[in-house]
């Protein structure tokens, strides 16, 4: 708080705080406004029959659009598009080596790369949109409660609104950018971070006060409320949590300097793979789910599908996506960090690692350090979770959970980036005004 304060003081980060929320005033206003071609009235009933969604694919996506998803907006798809195109051009550099030299030529490969991202972008919002108004016009987005949300469903009009709909990200990715590039922290994260909080509170409320002042239950209310701070500053902790490998760079002589000697140390998270694994576990396990929605009910494989996979307390579905975590824990952490390169880098400018022999020697402890910190986060991963779960059966909430592990994990996350942003920028701003008013100073000298 005392951070935001000192910021809020600052003119220039004044400013930068009110254009990240004027932003977020349209992002919101945006994911209120209908669709053409969509039934207001009939997506609001359907809406209503429904009970909160759980953390499936097309649960994820309407939490990331802040519940424009089932309102059927123009920002329906939210950043969701953006989000899966940056893990899979992540993920694709480990097959194209391509994408991984621009990934080492720096910013002008990155640059190359964001541009990949964002065309590939807008192919998926076409595929999600056209997937999304599909599945609204047959009546499986809102679990078959209702249909006819699509009064005109020709195809030239469905076109149309794939169009909006894309549109739409495209505005949303527009956004997400200039916050980056014009306020504080980054865009895509407190998108999300904003989607999320938008339809917490009221969630969290249904559970004390019922559905129309009826079913609620206060003292449950009180127990969620004790579990999700107490998980909160768990999760903070983690975060925040690191294994610091010592370095020493050995003095080197370059020209008439001398250089190096120093100590410090090189910083490992806990949790190096954020919240992807939960992501990606829950978006294949969606995937039969959402086949199984255009198959014959009476046929034994979607009788299977809906009974073991449809909800996210079964004993198979809990299985599968312990399973998914741990795995691509491992797995999206083996991308993002690679120990060879680390000791490549480390070798080169003189480092090494006391009592380790540097070159593939370092390589080698780095790989032993991070097995050891993946099967911790792993653990970690798979308690923030399950807890969600474990509350929906214990206490009989019928899904009705304001936050799922994956929530818990972006509000932490963003919220710690965001902070770690205003505080960086709050000491460069003050160290500026320190030195222009010293020199001002000599300069009247």
């Amino acid at each position: 708080m005392r951070t935001l304060i000192q910021a809020f003081k600052t003119k220039e980060l004044r400013n930068k705080i009110l254009f990240v929320l004027g932003m977020i005033i349209i992002y919101r206003i945006g994911s209120f406004i209908p669709t053409p071609g969509v039934d207001v009235k009939v997506v609001q009933q359907c809406v209503g029959k429904m009970s909160t969604v759980s953390e499936n694919f097309i649960g994820l996506v309407n939490l990331f659009s802040g519940g424009a998803m089932l309102q059927l907006s123009i920002f329906a798809l939210g950043v969701m598009p953006y989000i899966t195109a940056s893990i899979v051009i992540q993920l694709l550099r480990v097959v194209i080596p391509r994408f991984e030299m621009l990934h080492k030529e720096g910013q002008s490969g990155e640059a190359k790369l964001t541009q990949y991202t964002r065309y590939l972008t807008i192919g998926l919002a076409v595929l999600q949109s056209t997937t999304i108004l599909v599945t609204a016009r047959s009546g499986a987005l809102f679990n078959y409660q209702c249909s006819q949300v699509i009064p005109n469903d020709s195809v030239w009009n469905l076109v149309v609104m794939v169009l909006i709909m894309t549109g739409g990200t495209g505005f949303i990715m527009w956004m997400a950018e200039l916050i980056t590039d014009k306020g504080i922290g980054q865009g895509m994260s407190i998108l999300i971070f904003m989607s999320i909080c938008s339809g917490f509170l009221p969630q969290l409320w249904e559970i004390g006060w019922g559905t129309n002042g009826k079913d609620g239950n206060w003292t449950k209310f009180g127990i969620v409320v004790g579990v999700l701070l107490v998980i909160m500053i768990f999760v903070v902790y983690v975060e925040l949590a690191q294994r610091r490998i010592p370095v020493q760079y050995t003095r080197r002589m370059i020209g008439r300097k001398m250089y190096g000697g120093s100590s410090t140390y090189l910083p490992l998270k806990i949790n190096m793979s954020g919240v992807i694994p939960p992501i990606f576990a829950s978006s294949i396990l969606s995937i039969p789910t959402l086949i199984a929605q255009f198959g014959n009910s009476d046929q034994s494989w979607v009788k299977w599908i809906n009974t073991n996979l449809a909800s996210t307390t079964t004993v198979w579905y809990i299985v599968l996506y312990a399973i998914q975590i741990v795995f691509f824990t491992f797995f999206y952490t083996s991308i993002t960090f690679d120990p060879d390169e680390v000791a490549d880098n480390m070798k080169d400018y003189g480092g090494f690692i006391p009592g380790i022999r540097a070159g593939s020697a370092t390589s080698r402890y780095l790989g032993y350090v991070m097995n050891r910190l993946d099967t911790v986060g792993a653990i970690y991963l798979l308690f923030v979770a399950l807890i969600p779960t474990v509350l929906i059966m214990s206490m009989q909430l019928n899904n009705r959970l304001p936050f799922g592990g994956t929530t818990i994990l972006i509000i932490a996350g963003v919220g710690l980036d965001t902070l770690r942003q205003a505080k960086a920028q709050t000491e460069q701003f003050q160290y500026t005004g320190f030195l222009f008013e010293n020199t001002e100073h000599v300069e009247g000298k």
